[in-house]
Parts: C-alpha cells; sequence; structure tokens
C-alpha cells in the first residue's frame, strides 16, 4: 500500500474511525502542511482546500474495501492499526492535529483555513457566507489576476496534478493549450478527460490541439539533447510547416483570452517540441507578446 494512503487510514483511526469528507480534506490539508515534503498537494476548490489526488486515493480504497463511505462521509473499516505504520515525525504530526483540531466542526475547519490559508479560499463557494466583510476581502486579495498578455508553456513531468494545477491559477492562466499528439499519460490527472474535468473545476478552459503534436512513433530513442535536436529538426521542417493554421489559431486564441499555456509532458523545455511551436507562433505577423516558460 502506498504510505500516503496509511496517512488517510491513520488520520481516520486518530478520530475514531469516521470523518465528514469536508473534514477529512480540511485536516489531510493540514497534516501535509507541517510535513516537509507533503504527501499531498492540494488547490483552490470549491469548499477551500481540495487534493484531486487524495480523493482518488480515497476512491481506490473504498472500492478495495477499506473504506466506506456514504454523501457526507468517509469511514475506516477494520481494525489495522496504521498509526504505528507511520513515521514518528508523521505520528508527532498526527497526535497535534488530533490534539488542536479534534472538535471542530466541517464548517469551523473550513474557516479555520481560510482565515490561515487566504490563496486556498479563493474559489470557495462558502467564504462570502462564513467570513466577515473584512475577512472576504483578504480572501478576494489573494486571487491571482493579471491584464497582462502572455503565452506560457508547461511541463507535467516531476510535479504532482495539485502542484500543476496551481502552476496554473498562480499566472491567471485562462485556457490551457494541450499540443500532444496523443493526450493520455499514465500519470494520475493528466490525460485528456480527466486534466478537461479538472481544468474546467477550476474555471480554465482546456483545448487539446493534436496536430501540432509529434507522432508517439517519431519519440523512441530519445537519450541525449542531440536526439531530441535532431527529432526537433524534422519537427520545424515538417510539421510547423504544415500547421500553420493551428499556429494561427493559438495566437487568435491568446489574442481574445490574453493568459493562455501550451502544455506537453517534458519538464525540460529544451527536450519538448512545445518551445518550438511557441518560438514558431511568435514569428506569425500579430505576434507583439510575452512568452514565458512555467
Amino acid at each position: 500500500m502506498f504510505y500516503r494512503r496509511k496517512i488517510i487510514l491513520a488520520l481516520l483511526q486518530a478520530f475514531e474511525g469516521k470523518l465528514p469528507k469536508i473534514s477529512l480534506q480540511k485536516l489531510l490539508f493540514l497534516f501535509a502542511n507541517r510535513q516537509t515534503k507533503p504527501d499531498y498537494d492540494f488547490v483552490p476548490y470549491k469548499f477551500g482546500c481540495y487534493s484531486f489526488s487524495a480523493n482518488a486515493d480515497l476512491t481506490a480504497m473504498v472500492k478495495h474495501r477499506q473504506l466506506s463511505e456514504d454523501k457526507m462521509s468517509i469511514t475506516k473499516i477494520g481494525s489495522i492499526d496504521y498509526v504505528i505504520m507511520l513515521n514518528e515525525k508523521d505520528k508527532k504530526i498526527l497526535i497535534n492535529i488530533k490534539n488542536t483540531y479534534g472538535n471542530l466542526t466541517p464548517d469551523s475547519l473550513m474557516k479555520l483555513t481560510y482565515l490561515n490559508y487566504h490563496y486556498y479560499a479563493i474559489n470557495s463557494l462558502k467564504a462570502k457566507e462564513i467570513l466577515t466583510d473584512i475577512q472576504y476581502v483578504k480572501i478576494l486579495n489573494a486571487k491571482p489576476t493579471n491584464t497582462k498578455t502572455i503565452l506560457f508553456t508547461i511541463g507535467y513531468q516531476g510535479i504532482s496534478l495539485e502542484g500543476y494545477l496551481n502552476r496554473l491559477i498562480k499566472n491567471d492562466v485562462k485556457v490551457l493549450v494541450d499540443v500532444r499528439n496523443n493526450a493520455l499519460s499514465m500519470k494520475f490527472g493528466f490525460s485528456k478527460t480527466q486534466l478537461k474535468t479538472f481544468c474546467t473545476s477550476l474555471n480554465i478552459e482546456y483545448l487539446h490541439i493534436p496536430e501540432v503534436g509529434i507522432q508517439p512513433e517519431q519519440r523512441q530513442e530519445l537519450k541525449t539533447q542531440i536526439d531530441y535536436d535532431n527529432l526537433f529538426d524534422v519537427y520545424k521542417k515538417q510539421n510547423l510547416k504544415r500547421t500553420t493554421s493551428q499556429q494561427q489559431q493559438i495566437l487568435n486564441l491568446l489574442i481574445e483570452k490574453k493568459r493562455i499555456a501550451l502544455t506537453c509532458f517534458e519538464a525540460n523545455i529544451c527536450q519538448c517540441h512545445r518551445k518550438h511551436l511557441a518560438e514558431a507562433i511568435i514569428k506569425l505577423p500579430e505576434w507583439n507578446y510575452e512568452l514565458k516558460h512555467i
């Protein structure tokens, strides 16, 4: 079993085996914030801090009969002691979480996280209801906004789904343009349907333009930078020359939406075709904007 799932089970165990779903997400957030290297990352969602990855783990554990759920709560099944499976540092964090927040209701936990972590409340449907006007203004001020027109590029290699989405949110990206030829991934959250769903839930539009991608068979045996450079020489000579209409489509979208991001897999921009696609867009006649790799 993944260690991160043991944390969830231990957290439930510490709270008598059952927690409201909202409380579980908030307590897990507070737990992760005390870890040196968090096992879960979070995004600002409908009721504040939320981890899509943790929710996926919860769904898997329900399927494997380690947990049960109803509309409002999650319950641990069985008597296995997961607390003893945690490392010593995480055990101390768990005790602190239990002692500090053990008696708080879901609304109290929600309000506490909103007051202490303003960014994670920017998309909340409850913030205005449970906060004072002065407190709510701080939430509004935490929302990243920028009117400058910028074409971003971003890769998802080496970061969590939530870390990736936070980069988009913090750069006020309005539209994510997926430039993979085949928008499938073994990594949770990054296949087309999932990524579109998660982006939409955070008010980010999603668009897939496969024509500007590289065919999977062309990406074999890429071991050195020279291999990548040779691949991109072919990409520039062939693919970019026949996809000028798609490049213009992206530029038109940028002009309309002001802040869009091209996305693919590689973290290293020098090993991804999105760099060369972006540079081709820069050469279009109407270009007068900024390019930024994030």
